[in-house]
């Protein structure tokens, strides 16, 4: 499995296991899937859902360490899987 699908699977598996109760958020309408939308993980970690959609397709190149640091709180990772995303982000590379 390659770097990307790696980042895609580990973002939207995290993402699913939190319900809007768990985050603090209210929850409205149905879900077709479980967990948070893209766009409540997005204003949760304080970044664009743009920018949070990209990182979620598994670009995670140049990501800073404050946008890692707001997305494990807000995907509540434990610290094995906050170190796992930082190795994701480091095997990723640097930015263009």
């Amino acid at each position: 499995m390659d770097n990307r699908s790696q980042v895609r699977e580990f973002l939207t598996s995290r993402r699913a296991r939190i319900s809007p109760q768990q985050a603090g958020l209210p929850s409205y309408g149905t879900r077709r899937v479980p967990g948070l939308r893209r766009a409540e993980v997005a204003q949760l970690a304080g970044v664009s859902v743009e920018y949070y959609s990209r990182l979620e397709r598994g670009d995670l190149s140049g990501v800073s360490d404050h946008v890692l640091d707001a997305l494990a709180r807000a995907l509540r990772l434990n610290d094995a899987e906050r170190t796992h995303l930082e190795d994701l982000a480091r095997a990723a590379g640097p930015g263009s």
